[in-house]
């Protein structure tokens, strides 16, 4: 996350089309207004449309705008989205469920930087900063002629990848501590911090909402307690199942008439007490290694070697 960091504020000194992919709930809206807040746009508007949430028939008005009787309905002329969001930037979520007749028209809107409203010959020209989110492959749309292969390749100019939250658990800790001092700030007078117990759960589950299913969770639990200490007991049962699964299959192995693979269940091993070792000690390396009484070279050698919770390796696919 410190090298997402840093391709974000290097993005944020330029004008380029930014495409950013990873699974829904991974804090992609948050990457684009980091992006916007840290250009030379930040005094701009910053303009959020959700492609998806938009009905077809309307997105295309929604973006580019629409003239007084241009369609049934259309009492009055509109500005689109585009014109809003003239000298900063809009930020287009959920791209890969654009409709192909609009993708169309918004490729020439990135090549021209101008807008035709609905119901007029009159064209508007724009400047405004493109960055694209999708959970979709857009590859595998582009193979299947749903996406179309101009826009993919005009919109990746710079991809951003955010990863799931599951290969980044070391951030786990951060997030609950800085998702619980947000909601102090919401509600003076209480103090709700989390267990360690509690904590070793959270970072054992897969998360498969990612940062906003943590949130929600967080939020949740402490609207629920009446103390201000969040223990283990009061987490949903998925989330307590999936621990606890884990831990007793994870050495159910018989030696059959076919032989095991003992350097993959040595490596199962080894790589779960590292990741207990890292829970219990909030992803301090230094400190795990001595909990494992390993060395901190030979710990950090184990952690590229079995690709284990390791917050550096992480950040590569970006």
């Amino acid at each position: 996350m410190v090298r997402l960091r840093a391709l974000i504020e290097r993005v944020a000194a330029t004008d380029s089309t930014v495409l950013i992919s990873g699974e829904s709930g991974v804090g992609k809206e948050l990457v684009a207004r980091s992006i916007h807040e840290l250009s030379a746009r930040r005094n701009r508007p910053f303009v959020a449309v959700n492609c998806a949430a938009i009905p077809q028939e309307m997105l295309e008005s929604e973006m580019f705008g629409h003239e007084r009787g241009a369609f049934t309905g259309a009492i009055a002329a509109r500005q689109g989205l585009f014109v809003a969001a003239n000298g900063g930037t809009i930020f287009l979520d959920e791209i890969g469920d654009m409709p192909l007749l609009l993708q169309a028209k918004l490729l020439r809107v990135l090549e021209e930087h101008q807008v035709r409203p609905l119901g007029t010959n009159r064209t508007i020209t724009v400047d405004v900063r493109v960055i694209a989110a999708t959970n979709r492959d857009l590859e595998r749309a582009v193979k299947e002629r749903i996406f179309r292969e101009d826009l993919y390749y005009r919109l990746k100019v710079v991809p951003i990848v955010v990863p799931p939250l599951r290969q980044r658990r070391s951030d786990i800790p951060l997030l609950v501590s800085y998702f619980l001092e947000r909601l102090r700030a919401r509600f003076p007078g209480r103090n709700w911090t989390i267990s360690d117990d509690a904590m070793v759960y959270l970072w054992a589950y897969d998360w498969p909402g990612n940062v906003r299913e943590l949130e929600n969770l967080l939020e949740r639990l402490v609207v629920l307690s009446d103390r201000d200490l969040i223990e283990a007991s009061q987490l949903p049962d998925e989330i307590r199942r999936a621990s606890v699964g884990a831990s007793e299959t994870e050495f159910n192995v018989a030696l059959g008439e076919g032989g095991i693979d003992l350097t993959a269940l040595v490596r199962r091993i080894e790589g779960r007490y590292i990741n207990e070792a890292l829970k219990r000690t909030g992803g301090n390396k230094q400190a795990a290694a001595k909990l494992l009484r390993l060395k901190r070279t030979t710990f950090s050698a184990k952690l590229r070697r079995y690709g284990v919770v390791d917050t550096d390796s992480s950040a590569e696919n970006l």
